[in-house]
């Protein structure tokens, strides 16, 4: 079985994708910016955890070199932690947005290459989403049309390029990113209804578990791939 580091994992479609690597057999490493909950989080599942903040360069690098202290490699990285960043819309929020969704890919997958590189089945998800897709924000039929979401659709259209591009400069890797359905999380309190994050995890374990096969390079839902 493999090993598996999830940002963002204490809680939402993370924490839902650590339960379900573990029930396959997997060694799952819950990152989290929050050590007490995410320490709890590992506790209860049966997972490691390690503290990683995806907009901090020490944190990310420090994280890495926890593992690699462990183990020898890593199988799969899922690039979950994400914020909403509703509200106000200015240069500060902005870059706490790109930051924390977009930069923070490059940071944990950059400092990630190493063990990656060492698995003989390396995966890369990255929980992205349609609300990035020009495809989808300028097409009326579909509900991305009129969300309200400026800064995290833009980031969210990076993260999906930054898959595209790291899978063009890494063959040896697969990189997809996944629009994980509509989910009812602490995120996206501010919009009624949503599916169990434990539904959308099962699509991100499904894209962490490619066999040398898959695909890489691509965006895709619970149906396939996107239109991006």
């Amino acid at each position: 079985m493999g090993i598996a580091l999830i940002t963002g994992a204490n809680k939402g479609i993370g924490h839902e994708t650590a339960r379900q690597l573990l029930s396959l057999g997997h060694t799952v490493y819950i990152g989290a910016r929050d050590p007490e909950r995410g320490a709890k989080a590992a506790a209860d599942l049966g997972a490691r955890f390690v503290r990683l903040d995806v907009t901090d360069d020490d944190s990310v690098t420090a994280a890495l070199a926890a593992i690699a202290a462990e183990v020898d490699r890593l199988d799969i990285l899922v690039n979950n932690a994400g914020v909403l960043g509703l509200g106000a819309v200015d240069g500060p929020a902005a870059l706490h947005v790109f930051d924390t969704n977009a930069v923070g890919i490059v940071r944990v997958t950059e400092a990630a290459l190493p063990l990656l590189r060492k698995s003989t089945d390396p995966n890369v998800v990255t929980v992205s989403s349609s609300a990035g897709s020009f495809w989808a924000v300028t097409n009326p039929e579909r509900p991305e049309f009129g969300l309200p979401t400026l800064l995290y659709s833009a980031s969210k259209a990076a993260a999906t390029m930054l898959t595209v591009q790291y899978a063009k400069a890494h063959p040896g890797i697969r990189f997809n990113a996944l629009e994980p359905g509509f989910t009812a999380t602490d995120m996206t309190a501010d919009f009624p209804g949503g599916q169990a994050p434990s539904e959308s995890a099962r699509l991100v374990v499904r894209l962490a578990t490619l066999g040398p096969d898959g695909p890489t390079g691509t965006f895709q839902d619970e149906n396939g791939p996107l239109p991006w």
